[in-house]
C-alpha cells in the first residue's frame, strides 16, 4: 500500500507495520456495495467507477518484490478489486483489502471482477431490492467492462478456473465458474470461425 500510495493511487494510509500486523488510517463512508444498496440507481456509474481504479491501478508497474499471478505481466493487480473493496470516502474512493496483490497481466484483474460478481451471492442487498439485483448487477459489469481498459474475454477461462481453485468457494458458486468457463470457450470457437 505504501509503494501505491507514492504512486498516487487512493489507498489507506499505513502508519505502522510489524509482521502481519498493520496500522492504518481510519477510513470514513460507506463501501461501494453498500452504497449500491441504499441507492441502485447508481449502479452504472459504481461500474464505471470500479474500471477507472482498474484503469489506473494497470499504470503503475510492479516492484520487482511482488508475488506473481497465475498469467504472467509486470503490473500491479489486486484480484479483488469490487465495490466491497472500495470505500467511498470524504476524500474520494480508497481502494482496500490488498491480502491479493500480485503481479501479472492487466486482463485477469479485469476478468477476475466480472468472475466474481457473476458467480458470487450479494448478501447485503434488503430484501425488497433482490429481484432488481440481476438487471443491475448486469448494467453494473456492462459499463465497467465499457470502461476497463482491457478485454477480460481471452483470459477469461483461466482466471474462473483459478477462482475455483479458491477454498472459500462454494459449490454453487463452482457451478456458476464452470458455466462462465463454457462460455468464454464458445465465446473463443465463434471468433474462431468468424475469422477464418
Amino acid at each position: 500500500m505504501a509503494y501505491l500510495a507514492k504512486a498516487g493511487f487512493p489507498v489507506p494510509a499505513v502508519y505502522d507495520a510489524n509482521g502481519p500486523d498493520l496500522v492504518m488510517e481510519r477510513l470514513d463512508g460507506p463501501d461501494v456495495l453498500a452504497d449500491f444498496a441504499s441507492r441502485p440507481w447508481l449502479a452504472g456509474q459504481h461500474g464505471r467507477l470500479i474500471a477507472d481504479l482498474h484503469n489506473q491501478l494497470h499504470q503503475i508497474e510492479a516492484p520487482p518484490w511482488l508475488r506473481r499471478a497465475f498469467l504472467p505481466g509486470d503490473r500491479v493487480l489486486h484480484m479483488d478489486l469490487h465495490p466491497g473493496n472500495v470505500m467511498m470516502t470524504s476524500r474520494g474512493p480508497v481502494v482496500i483489502d490488498w491480502t491479493g496483490a500480485a503481479a501479472g497481466a492487466p486482463a485477469a484483474d479485469v476478468a477476475m471482477v466480472y468472475v466474481i460478481l457473476t458467480s458470487s451471492d450479494i448478501d447485503l442487498i434488503p430484501l425488497l431490492l433482490r429481484p432488481f439485483v440481476p438487471p443491475l448487477r448486469a448494467l453494473h459489469l456492462k459499463q465497467f467492462l465499457a470502461t476497463a481498459q482491457h478485454d477480460p474475454w481471452p483470459v477469461m477461462a483461466q482466471t474462473a478456473k483459478f477462482r475455483m481453485r479458491d477454498p472459500n468457494v462454494r459449490p454453487a458458486e463452482v457451478t456458476k465458474l464452470q458455466r462462465i468457463v463454457d462460455r468464454a470457450a464458445a465465446r473463443t470457437v465463434g471468433d474462431a470461425a468468424s475469422a477464418g
